[in-house]
């Protein structure tokens, strides 16, 4: 069989998970990687073609589809190029940082007949699974908490965009929110948000926020995002009708920082690889993340034009 050949595009902090994946899944293969900065294109394999721009790569590189794992303010041009190339696309989380522009990159996904895969990583956790495993034959699920909190600056590292608003999209909503969003999905399906209050530092970087959501079932969830939290906590927790309370914690068994992510990484890039060749659907879960996003900042009060106007680019 022949293994997808892809490219990775970006070596921020984020990439060292993508090229383990590589190297241990033997899904797929690596075969470009780019990144603006030519100091990170060092950590890639010696054998492995560099390039600076995404579409130097996409012209020069031999290759089915690409990683896209730069900037949330980059997503949707690189994404953009990358489709209307005809690659598939691996986009890390947030699609983008407008539902408009994220509306536009599933059109073209749509019309070019072109993979659109968004990276939620959290949904491959060994302790996520479990917990889905452990409730799926049990009594319906009436409430779900979804926490995700954590001190952004260790997570970060050199990768500052992070602490600015018009780059990431936000903050703690605009990033994190996604991947709490698509878990509070995994277990209930569509869901809307119904309320939301949203803190934000002095440079408009979103730190706290908790959301309301329901579900047409009636479940109710919450999700519970922090960006000034001391140390990391990533959980699930669920209440079935019988009055059950079980719960996940995403980084149990994984003393060291981050270190869940080796494995969800693997999980992402072994799903990419089944999209591709047809052997699980291609489904629009980064869009209906981004459009939960949308919703969290509209729900907060009056939009702050820089953060949430939907930018028509051309």
């Amino acid at each position: 069989m022949t293994l997808p050949r892809i490219g990775l595009i970006g070596l921020g902090v984020i990439s060292r998970f993508y090229l383990a994946a590589f190297e241990s899944a033997a899904c797929a293969r690596l075969v470009a990687v780019c990144d603006p900065d030519e100091s990170r294109l060092g950590v890639a394999p010696a054998h492995v073609p560099r390039f600076r721009d995404h579409r130097e790569l996409l012209r020069a590189a031999d290759l089915d589809a690409v990683v896209v794992n730069v900037p949330n303010d980059l997503h949707y041009p690189v994404c953009r190029d990358a489709l209307a190339a005809g690659r598939a696309v691996c986009v890390e989380k947030p699609l983008a940082t407008h539902a408009y522009d994220g509306r536009q990159l599933a059109r073209l996904s749509r019309q070019n007949g072109t993979v659109l895969f968004t990276s939620f990583h959290r949904r491959y956790n060994r302790e996520v699974d479990a917990l889905r495993r452990r409730i799926a034959s049990g009594a319906p699920i009436v409430s779900l908490t979804v926490r995700y909190e954590e001190t952004i600056e260790e997570h970060a590292g050199l990768d500052r965009w992070y602490l600015d608003p018009e780059r990431c999209g936000g903050g703690c909503v605009a990033d994190n929110g996604p991947n709490a969003f698509d878990l509070v999905r995994l277990f209930l399906g569509d869901v809307r948000v119904t309320e939301a209050t949203v803190h934000r530092d002095a440079r408009g970087v979103d730190r706290q926020a908790r959301v309301l959501l329901t579900a047409p079932s009636g479940a109710a969830a919450r999700v519970v995002l922090d960006w000034s939290r001391p140390g990391e906590r990533k959980t699930v927790e669920v209440r079935l009708a019988d009055g059950t309370v079980d719960q996940a914690d995403m980084l149990a068994g994984h003393p060291e920082f981050k270190g869940s992510l080796w494995h969800e990484y693997v999980g992402v890039l072994r799903d990419f690889t089944d999209v591709l060749s047809g052997r699980r659907p291609n489904c629009p879960d980064g869009l209906a993340a981004l459009e939960l996003v949308a919703a969290t900042y509209a729900c907060e009060g009056p939009a702050r034009p820089h953060l949430r106007q939907e930018v028509r680019h051309p």
